[in-house]
């Protein structure tokens, strides 16, 4: 190993081979930055070579957004201290990016003097959790690929102190990941306490989240602590956090930047122990385009973004997700329901569901209450949902004409049968891409021509 002055490091090239020999990604800095070592792992991570990335500045081989501002190694050297799983995302050579576990430490000389630093990562996106995705609170499958990804790298994220972006429309299980984060978390004996900013009375919600002292105010006859303080130890979550305005946004900000806050009314910083989560419906992209975001607290959320998608991208989910809430209810609910009949499965998989997963739940709950036992019926189902216009596959046995929207549908269907399954073979045979073909069966994942032809239960 040498240094890029074409001095020799002290290390023997016995250590060098170990290093390059370990699956997590390795580097060494000095003092100016200057990348000392570089691994083969770190070159197969980051896609470029120990000679390209030696002797060069280390954001200048990473390329981490906000890379000054939440640099690991910078933190490490100057608390002098050791630093564990935080979770960035890194550019690649060729413009890709990749979510990555970091761990740094400063290195010392045999004086005790801090002479640099080393750093290991770990590709998130190949790297086996520490806990299976099986083990999700309260279960949970999806047969979508983005939400299938989500799911794959939950465990790590989750094992992680880095803040989460959740993104998502109104409905889609924001909450439920945040608190699946918590539980899978080495934090997850602490508190989860969930906080709907968009919910707050904005003259209250300094002293919601960050507590008052007694005498702050006319009524503060006695210290009252905030949402952040009741989450010590644990794991708090901002719920619609685009709502914030300005000023409270700049407080937020300190909290991420140094861990500690001020109660209303207090005169000294409270320790701030705590693993923030936020949430939002909102385009804050656009936001701190228009100037209603501020764009430092956004880099310093979107450490790791989880972006989960409506319920209308991912019909397919449907069914099972009607079986699973179904099966809970028949436990509390004191009703025998086997499921649903192939007319009422129909309707619900056209409707666009606006409010998502929370609004099949209500759907479901409505139905239940309205169904004596055995399969729930149209009859059965809201007003809104029965009379949905969205094109779905046909019930058995109708005589109606066929819409152009069901003749497109059907035919997509007999062209993947014929081709025993092979959707691009479909696609050469229909003369259209692959994004229409997707397009035109997303109504039923699952084999749409089934959804008519039996019960779902």
């Amino acid at each position: 190993m040498h240094h890029p002055l074409g001095k020799p490091f002290p290390c023997t090239s016995l250590c060098s081979f170990i290093m390059d020999s370990v699956a997590d990604g390795i580097f060494t800095v000095d003092r100016e930055w200057n990348i000392i070592f570089f691994s083969q792992s770190a070159s197969d991570i980051v896609g470029m070579s120990a000679e390209a990335a030696v002797g060069r500045k280390c954001w200048e081989v990473f390329r981490t957004e906000g890379c000054n501002e939440q640099c690991v190694l910078k933190q490490c050297i100057a608390e002098d201290r050791k630093i564990v799983g935080r979770v960035m995302i890194v550019e690649r050579e060729d413009g890709t990016q990749v979510a990555v576990s970091v761990s740094a430490a400063p290195l010392k000389d045999q004086a005790g003097n801090v002479i640099g630093g080393v750093e290991s990562f770990r590709d998130l996106s190949t790297a086996p959790g520490k806990r299976s995705v099986g083990k999700l609170p309260k279960g949970f499958y999806s047969r979508d690929p983005g939400m299938a990804e989500i799911l794959r790298i939950l465990p790590q994220v989750a094992e992680s102190e880095a803040t989460v972006l959740l993104l998502g429309e109104s409905g889609t299980g924001k909450e439920f990941f945040a608190r699946a984060i918590h539980d899978l978390s080495p934090r997850h004996k602490g508190p989860f306490v969930a906080v709907n900013c968009g919910a707050l009375p904005e003259h209250l919600m300094e002293s919601e989240l960050f507590g008052y002292k007694a005498g702050a105010f006319t009524d503060a006859r006695r210290d009252k602590p905030g949402r952040f303080q009741l989450a010590d130890g644990g794991t708090i979550l901002l719920d619609e956090i685009g709502d914030l305005p300005l000023p409270l946004q700049a407080k937020i900000l300190r909290v991420l930047q140094e861990r500690v806050f001020e109660p209303l009314g207090g005169v000294t910083g409270v320790a701030a122990d705590v693993r923030v989560i936020a949430a939002t419906n909102r385009d804050l992209e656009r936001m701190v385009t228009e100037g209603g975001f501020r764009q430092d607290l956004y880099f310093r959320l979107n450490v790791v973004r989880m972006t989960l998608p409506p319920l209308r991208e991912r019909r397919g989910d449907i069914p099972p997700l009607v079986d699973a809430s179904l099966k809970r209810r028949s436990l509390t609910g004191g009703k025998d329901i086997e499921g649903l009949s192939q007319e009422a499965m129909r309707l619900l998989m056209a409707h666009p569901f606006p409010g998502n997963i929370r609004e099949l739940e209500n759907i479901l709950e409505y139905a239940c209450i309205l169904c004596p036992g055995g399969l729930i019926q149209v009859e059965h189902l809201p007003a809104d949902v029965r009379t949905c216009e969205h094109p779905g596959p046909r019930p058995a046995g109708s005589t109606a004409p066929m819409t152009m929207e069901e003749i497109r549908h059907q035919a997509a269907v007999e062209a993947v049968e014929r081709n025993g399954g092979n959707r691009n073979a479909a696609c050469r045979e229909l003369g259209i891409s692959k994004d229409t073909l997707r397009r035109i069966l997303n109504r039923a994942e699952d084999n749409p021509l089934d959804v008519s032809n039996q019960v779902w239960t």
